[in-house]
């Protein structure tokens, strides 16, 4: 069935399409849409879930984790400060083993107080344990949602996915509302390994440890981790199979005779391809490659994809401060165990929803083919 929905909107019918049990709401702009949503699909039954109202971000994960410990398919949606208030939370899902899902709308960090888009929110949580998933697009917002639960519920670690604030959450898009009965089969109903149900005689949440056993908990994070990969590409070709459609962790566009190629996230993703065609014309042989997952990195996808070429770019809409990038800086890190790689210029584009346009696309693509890389960071269309 076809529903024209905004990217926040898509997020809310994905949570309803994969049955989730518990929702804890909090408002934050531009996210609210979503709760919102959910709140009427509960009232009207739509949805079989419990929404829970809350008083800060720091509470809904703490409902979540409650939710999920008990055995319950746990949601909620956030962005920007909203996400760096749960954090302490944010820790505590990861190293409890649940596997909540959450959308992150990617929204500037303040001060200055903003609401526009970058991913120094989310960036700035890689290290939490969480497994990320960046959205080009409204369908894909819809399709990740489901596949988030199946992989998390595998690996027992919580995930979010995360799109462009406004370049995605308000823009309204015709999209594929999957089959609720092959949903269905794809996503079965969750059930918890242990849960807080005291007639089972359950085992303690949240006991204090040492370090006899902390390092091999955190080994097992790790490992579990390294295993989300494999199944992400299992579940992949599984939802293709059923649905039709495919979300590697690196696609690439044009790439089979390039030369060149320039790594991207989220919507940028989309306005690249038009300076890939321009540059095609131009008899340029560039094509990009989305990178969707941050967490697992995809570096075998990452060294294969840039296998053969002359030189690489990666435009990041993100920083950190004092380095560069961070896919950059994940890029090269995943190309340094090879002998040789081609030259990487790093960008960085877009920050505090600063537009990335086809033109200025064009621009880094001209910067990567023309010049060697520069020592400091290329600040695309900043005011130095």
């Amino acid at each position: 069935m076809k529903k024209v929905l905004t990217g926040n909107h898509a997020v809310s019918y994905g949570a309803m399409i994969a049955r989730a049990e518990v929702v804890a709401a909090y408002p934050i702009t531009p996210q609210t849409q979503i709760v919102e949503k959910l709140s009427e699909m509960c009232a009207d039954g739509d949805l079989d879930a419990r929404f829970i109202k809350v008083e800060s971000e720091h509470s809904a994960m703490a409902a979540c984790i409650g939710a999920s410990a008990s055995g319950a398919r746990a949601f909620t949606a956030t962005s920007s400060q909203g996400l760096a208030l749960m954090d302490e939370m944010l820790h505590w899902a990861s190293h409890a083993r649940l596997p909540i899902v959450m959308a992150n709308i990617n929204r500037s960090l303040g001060p200055p107080w903003t609401i526009w888009t970058d991913q120094n929110d989310t960036i700035s949580r890689r290290d939490t344990g969480w497994i990320q998933f960046y959205c080009e697009s409204n369908q894909e917002v819809i399709d990740t949602m489901i596949m988030a639960f199946k992989i998390a519920e595998q690996v027992k670690l919580p995930a979010f996915l995360t799109l462009d604030s406004f370049y995605i959450s308000h823009t309204s898009e015709a999209e594929e509302l999957p089959n609720q009965k092959l949903v269905d089969e794809y996503l079965s109903k969750y059930q918890a390994e242990t849960d807080l149900d005291p007639t089972k005689g359950s085992p303690a949440y949240g006991s204090l440890t040492t370090d006899q056993w902390y390092f091999e908990l955190q080994i097992k994070m790790q490992r579990a981790m390294e295993q989300a990969y494999d199944i992400i590409l299992k579940e992949n070709d599984l939802f293709e199979k059923m649905f039709g459609r495919s979300y590697l962790p690196v696609e690439g566009y044009r790439t089979d005779d390039a030369d060149y190629v320039v790594f991207v996230s989220g919507t940028i993703a989309s306005t690249i391809k038009d300076a890939i065609d321009r540059a095609r014309e131009n008899g340029i042989k560039v094509g990009s490659a989305k990178v969707r997952l941050f967490r697992p990195f995809p570096k075998a996808m990452i060294r294969e994809m840039a296998k053969g070429r002359k030189r690489l770019g990666v435009i990041d809409r993100n920083i950190s401060y004092g380095s560069e990038g961070a896919f950059f800086t994940e890029i090269k890190g995943a190309l340094y165990s090879q002998s040789e790689h081609p030259e990487i210029h790093g960008f960085i584009a877009g920050l505090g929803g600063r537009d990335v346009t086809v033109d200025s696309a064009y621009e880094m693509i001209r910067l990567v083919v023309e010049t060697s890389p520069e020592k400091d960071i290329n600040w695309q269309g900043a005011k130095l």
